[in-house]
């Protein structure tokens, strides 16, 4: 077995250190309580999380058969959030990684159906997910969501939720090594090429305001968040939530650095990956507004935070939160309506009308 799964008293501290990133992707406290709670061996966490998914499935299969549409779109988002938060350890399944992420996918796209029918899927090179509208808005401002190393698209539903009143498009996207690519490709440190592909696809729209596009980067997000901020002109307004300044590989920890072998393909393509996670050469060039958010817990061994790229970008804004933990699960009122604001300020998003 691998460094990660041979650490001492690895469950309970998994269990607890991942409990707000589950809640906050969807799942119910009581519920991930219960499911986490029966857990013997970390090793089962795949299978219990997925059980707990497909039974949310399940149920919202149900009640789009009998038409109650706004409880089987809702069914359907919250199976997406367990589907996806089982595939989030170096497990060494990976088919059943593939399998979860793509029943994630395909539930999102059922709650989509029902409550969203103007949602549509976009696809290209090295990205895949959903564009979603603001109702009652013409032409509006895009933000694209960007996810982070073992993230995806059906991770951050309360993010895309919040901008869409704010009068916010959305693009919510797994991009190489992420979500329902994890295993069709590997991580794009130069992620300016995936967002160009992608705003090239948006760009052929006339529903959009191509002028107007943002994004917002969640963990390692962040890091392709700022590099697309740097080096793709179209970008007008990014933050980051949680985002890694910089990486060095020796002092990683065993679940970072055993994640991030899985998805580069090897150990060396992993390490070479993370020398490529630097964003002092990159932050002064930044040329647009960037709003960069800490949670004040948030210690990664072998990460530094988003202070350094807050301090050498020109026209950057930090906000720390003390009691925020990685991806500030346990913090949103702290940052999430201000960050979101801030987009949409930046955007000059129009509120949508009643």
């Amino acid at each position: 077995m691998t460094a990660f799964f041979d650490t001492p008293g690895l469950l309970p501290a998994f269990v607890s250190t991942n409990r707000s990133r589950v809640v906050g992707a969807g799942a119910d406290p009581f519920e991930y309580d219960r499911v986490t709670g029966a857990l013997q061996d970390l090793l089962d966490w795949p299978q219990a999380l997925e059980r707990a998914g497909r039974g949310h499935l399940a149920r919202a299969v149900e009640a789009e058969t009998a038409g109650h549409h706004l409880s089987a779109a809702a069914g359907y988002r919250t199976a997406a959030a367990w589907l996806h938060c089982a595939t989030v350890l170096p497990h060494p399944d990976r088919d059943a990684l593939a399998r979860a992420e793509a029943t994630a996918d395909e539930a999102m796209g059922r709650a989509l159906a029902l409550t969203e029918p103007d949602a549509a899927r976009i696809e290209g090179h090295g990205f895949v997910g959903w564009l979603r509208f603001p109702s009652g808005v013409v032409r509006p401002p895009i933000v694209v969501i960007v996810p982070g190393m073992d993230s995806s698209k059906e991770e951050f539903h309360d993010v895309a939720d919040a901008l869409l009143p704010r009068g916010v498009a959305v693009a919510a996207v797994d991009g190489p090594g992420q979500g329902l690519l994890a295993t069709r490709s590997t991580p794009e440190p130069a992620y300016e090429k995936v967002m160009g592909a992608l705003l090239d696809l948006l760009g052929a729209r006339d529903d959009l305001d191509q002028d107007r596009v943002g994004v917002i980067g969640l963990s390692l997000g962040g890091f392709y968040a700022a590099v697309a901020a740097a080096r793709e002109p179209r970008v007008r307004a990014t933050a980051t939530v949680s985002g890694p300044s910089s990486l060095d590989w020796s002092q990683l920890p065993p679940f970072v650095t055993e994640t991030l072998t899985q998805r580069c393909g090897s150990a060396d393509a992993a390490r070479a990956f993370a020398t490529q996670v630097r964003l002092d050469p990159l932050a002064a060039t930044i040329p647009g507004p960037i709003l960069v958010v800490d949670g004040g817990l948030d210690h990664i061994p072998g990460a530094t935070n988003g202070a350094p790229l807050a301090q050498a970008a020109p026209h950057a804004r930090y906000l720390l939160v003390p009691h925020g933990d990685h991806l500030l699960g346990n913090a949103r009122p702290d940052w999430l309506p201000a960050t979101t604001d801030w987009l949409a300020t930046q955007l000059g998003a129009d509120l949508p009308r009643p």
